[in-house]
């Protein structure tokens, strides 16, 4: 069974899926925080693909992105490192990025190669639904790797059911509009919306990205979904950290630590 699976038979609430960039802050830094995140207490890890137009991510992620590319990253790279993360680390491993280089790389060759370094899924936010399921979801099933798609506050209940329909592991709800970044608090606009996914009765567990960056809003997007994202927020970290090791572990501490009420 895929590692995604058995982490949601295994927990229903509280998921904590980190996302960073492969590459960043150091070419070979994606490797070590890897293994300090599972220490230190996360459940998931979404790396990010490196890529030069990353138009639905905001300035941090983005200059993720150029930094990586400059160190040198590529998919060949990132795949080789997956297969290093893979020798130490046991939780689920995504892959996310965008479709550009994929193709390049060659779809079907990827699905393939990146279910044998050892990922377990991939997002791949471009790539179209009726593409997928037309070309690809064969592919995908024959190497045990789930492709996982994202919903938006404007998508359509219609479109919602489709997207779950084809999704692997879990769904991808991005809780808010806008590009990714930290936020302050939690919004009206993100818990309506998960409320909504709520009411749909999914076949997929949902984890909400977009906007999630401390306790309060992991803690609240918790209690209408399976758990949430953090990105932007943790590769703030990254690229202001002098120590690794002391610092993932801080984070995810602090994420997973209650929230202290107002007045105290």
């Amino acid at each position: 069974m895929n590692r995604i699976d058995k982490l949601f038979q295994r927990r229903e609430k509280n998921i904590l899926s980190v996302f960073y960039t492969a590459g960043f802050p150091g070419l070979n830094d994606t490797v070590t925080i890897a293994r300090h995140l599972e220490a230190a207490g996360a459940d998931m890890i979404e790396i990010g693909i490196p890529f030069s137009d990353p138009i639905a991510d905001g300035p941090v992620i983005q200059r993720s992105n150029n930094r990586a590319i400059a160190n040198g990253m590529t998919l060949k790279l990132l795949l080789d490192q997956v297969k290093q993360i893979r020798q130490t680390v046991t939780m689920p491993l995504l892959l996310m990025g965008y479709l550009n280089p994929v193709l390049q790389y060659g779809v079907e060759k990827f699905f393939t190669d990146a279910a044998e370094a050892g990922a377990d899924g991939l997002i791949l936010p471009d790539l179209p639904p009726e593409e997928f399921e037309l070309k690809y979801r064969k592919k995908a099933m024959q190497a045990g790797i789930h492709v996982v798609f994202l919903v938006t506050p404007s998508s359509a209940d219609e479109r919602i059911r489709l997207l779950d329909s084809l999704s692997g592991g879990f769904l991808y709800a991005v809780s808010l509009s806008g590009v990714t970044g930290t936020r302050t608090s939690f919004t009206t606009e993100q818990d309506e919306f998960l409320k909504r996914l709520q009411k749909l009765k999914l076949k997929n567990p949902v984890l909400a990205g977009f906007g999630i960056s401390n306790s309060e809003s992991f803690h609240a997007a918790c209690r209408l979904a399976n758990g949430a994202i953090v990105g932007s927020a943790f590769i703030s970290l990254l690229e202001n950290s002098h120590n690794l090791q002391a610092q993932i572990e801080g984070f995810i501490h602090n994420l997973r630590s209650l929230p202290v009420p107002e007045g105290k």
